[in-house]
This record gives structure tokens, sequence and C-alpha cells, in this order.
């Protein structure tokens, strides 16, 4: 059995093609449960996301993994064949764990595809397809991940606006959890950084929305995680003095928020900091903002510039990443050779010590009868040496077939270690 990584990616294949062969849970488990019980093709895990369809799997042939992706998607296999790519033994262990490492992420270093995989991995474990061995090889690419985490810069830095909100949030204020965020707009962009600072484990969110329908949806989403609050849009001045961090992207034609009011809102707050940004273009807020004493203000250019700075650090740490996740593919693929060939070794030993006692019982037979002890010892050596070494001397004989010269290197090397006893001088030239 082979281990491939055989699928389609954001590099490969067009949106479109992706949602023919993209899997949704429910149907991705249906799918698995049934191959479960097939005789080929049952050792595997599917990841599916927006960017990536990709099979795990330990099969005999890369063409049943391309079978197997396009029949159930209906999609013909020579059309699907020009955009995938199949990785196969090391190559396929590096490849999943750059996956989960977010090094072949469309953004580069990601988190999230790591819980992506391991939600594939437990998907496919529920349906009874992953072996011990594919589980190993999953466990060591999440080891792998981890690595390239704690010991690289790859997602230390904000490569996104909603985290970079949350990286300033944390640079300015040295408490972050006890502080306010107030997001005007409950769009996409404010979304995230809503999640994001959700997430750094902020005391409270208050969110202003034009509509109430969008602010409710937000709230439903960070409900459990952080406590919310809804504002009415016409009551967003009364309370902007409530909120450490602001962040708006509005959309509208004209400023939502004045410098007037934040200057009102900071002498409610006593002076104490506060953090606005500005996503909007047009701008939401005022950027005479920026000379009050103890206002941040940040816009889109600022964000986009140190956004693209930390970006070229990931880059440049992904690098060394490169480097991290091929060794620990090497490091996989020998441990699982030498596990292999220990078994391999252990039967051989298993069927010489056979031999042995063969031989042996039949030589004891022969002297108990009356026979020429060291006749008998001499035709019991002779024996046991041919049949011993007949498997080496088969392997022998089909190196020099296979023109692999190494074979004979290793074996006078052998043979010397052996004769270096003081009396043997004899040399395999």
């Amino acid at each position: 059995m082979t281990f491939f990584a055989l699928g389609v990616n954001h590099h490969t294949a067009t949106v479109e093609l992706r949602e023919r062969i993209a899997f949704n849970a429910d149907r991705l488990s249906e799918l698995l449960l049934v191959q479960s019980t097939q005789d080929q093709l049952n050792d595997l895990v599917v990841v599916s996301t927006c960017n990536r369809t990709e099979i795990y799997a330990n099969a005999h042939s890369e063409q049943a993994l391309l079978d197997w992706l396009a029949n159930t998607n209906g999609v013909a296999t020579s059309e699907l064949s020009k955009h995938v790519y199949c990785h196969e033994d090391i190559q396929a262990v590096s490849h999943l764990m750059r996956v989960s490492s977010g090094l072949d992420s469309l953004m580069l270093g990601e988190p999230q595809i790591l819980g992506q995989v391991k939600s594939a991995l437990s998907l496919a474990k529920d349906q009874g397809t992953v072996s011990s061995s594919l589980n190993r090889i999953f466990d060591y690419a999440f080891y792998a991940a981890k690595r390239v985490r704690s010991e690289t810069a790859v997602g230390s830095h904000a490569v996104s606006m909603g985290y970079a909100v949350a990286q300033l949030a944390h640079q300015v204020f040295s408490h972050p959890e006890k502080l306010v965020l107030l997001v005007v707009a409950a769009g996409e962009m404010n979304t995230l950084v809503a999640k994001h600072m959700a997430d750094m484990g902020v005391a409270k969110i208050l969110i202003c929305n034009r509509g109430p329908e969008r602010a409710q949806q937000l709230a439903t989403e960070l409900a459990g995680s952080v406590d919310v609050e809804i504002i009415p849009f016409a009551e967003l001045e009364q309370h902007l003095h409530r909120a450490d961090v602001i962040s708006s992207c509005t959309g509208s034609l004209h400023q939502v928020i004045d410098f007037k009011s934040v200057k009102s809102a900071l002498k409610r707050r006593r002076y104490q900091q506060m953090l606005l940004v500005d996503l909007a273009v047009p701008r939401d807020i005022d950027p005479k903002v920026d000379v009050l004493d103890g206002v941040y203000l940040y816009g889109v250019d600022d964000l986009q510039t140190v956004i693209d700075e930390n970006l070229a650090q990931r880059r440049q740490a992904a690098v060394e990443a490169e480097v991290m996740v091929n060794q620990l593919a090497m490091q996989l693929v020998s441990h699982q050779k030498l596990k292999h060939a220990g078994g391999v070794i252990g039967a051989y030993r298993d069927a010489g010590h056979h031999i042995q006692q063969k031989e042996l019982a039949l030589a004891l037979k022969q002297i108990e009868s009356g026979e020429d002890a060291a006749e008998v010892m001499q035709v019991f050596a002779h024996r046991l040496t041919n049949k011993l070494l007949h498997p080496t001397s088969i392997l022998l004989r089909e190196a020099v077939k296979e023109d692999e010269p190494e074979y004979f290197e290793w074996l006078k090397m052998h043979l010397q270690h052996i004769l270096r006893d003081g009396r043997s001088h004899k040399h395999f030239d």
C-alpha cells in the first residue's frame, strides 16, 4: 500500500470546479460509511474546504483515488485529471504537513485549516475509514503544525484587517480582558474584527448597525464567547464613550463619527485612551480626531502597510518552516521503514531459527543411530549454511540484474568486518 495525497486547490482549479467536487459534512459522512465496507479504498480521509478538496489515503493506485473523486461528484475523470495533483509517500506526508501548518493556504499561515483537517480526520474515524497507520500519519502532521506555530513566525503576524485590528488593540491596551469594543456596521469586515476580538477575550462587544437584522445575526454568532449588546444606529453618539476600541466600516458617503463627538466621548471617559479604526472608504471617522490626546486613529492604508510588512515576514519565516516540515516528513517515513524492516528482520531470524532446529534435530538423530559424529556435524554445518545463505544469494543475483552495486559494497564491508580478527587478511576486490 502507498500513502497518497490527491486533490485540487486554489492553485490548480477554478472556483467553479472546486464547487463541483466539494463535499459537505453530511454527504461526506454517508459516502465514507459506504466506503468503509468496500474491499478497496477503505482507508482514507477527505479534506474539503472552500479552497481545496483532497483525499489522503493508503491505497494501491492513484487512479483509484481519482476515479472515486470524479465519480462521487459526477465529473468526468478526463476533465478532473487536468487539474489534480498527486503526491506519494514522503511527498504526500510533506504535503499534509504543509497543509496543516497553513503553508499551502491562500492566506499564508492562516490557522483555521488545522482545525478543518482535524475535523476531517474525526469524521473519517467516526465512519471507520482510518487505520492505525493512517491515523499515525495525521498525528505526526498535527505535531509538525504545532512545531511550525511555536518555533517559526509563520502565524505570528497580522495579515488580515480583522486580525490586524485585534493586534493593534493588544498593543495599545495592557489588559485586553477589560476592553469594550464597538463595531459600527455589522458587515463582513467588522464581523471578522468582532470575532478576533472575542477570541482575544474582551469584556464586551457593542454592535451598532443601521438594520437590526444583521446586528442580531452577528450577536447570535458571538453569543457564548463574549457579552454582546446591540445599540440603535441613531444612538451611536451617546454610546461612543463606552468603547475603548471602535471599528467602523459603514459604506456611508458621509462621516458617521465626527470630531466633536469623539472629543465629547473622550471627556466623558476622563481622557482614558481610545483606539479608533476606520476601515471604510470613503472614511467614516473625521481624520482630525487624530490630534486629540489619548486617541489613536488608524485607517485602511495604515493597516495595509502593516499587513504588507507582516506578510513579507511570514514569507521569510515560511522558508524556515518548509525546511522543518521536510525534515519531519523524512523522520516519519524513516521511522515507518525501520518499523517495517524490524518486522521483516524478525521474521527472517525466526525462519533461520526454525531451519537451525530442524537441521539440528536431524543431525542428533543421525548421531544417535551410530553415524560418525564428525561427519554428521560437517554435513550439518554445510546444509545449515547453504539454507541460511540461499535468500541472500538470490537477492545478490537480482542486484546484478538491476545494476545496484551498493549491495556488493555493503557485502564487502560486512565480510571484511567478520574476517577482521587478525588471522585473515583476504581482500574482496
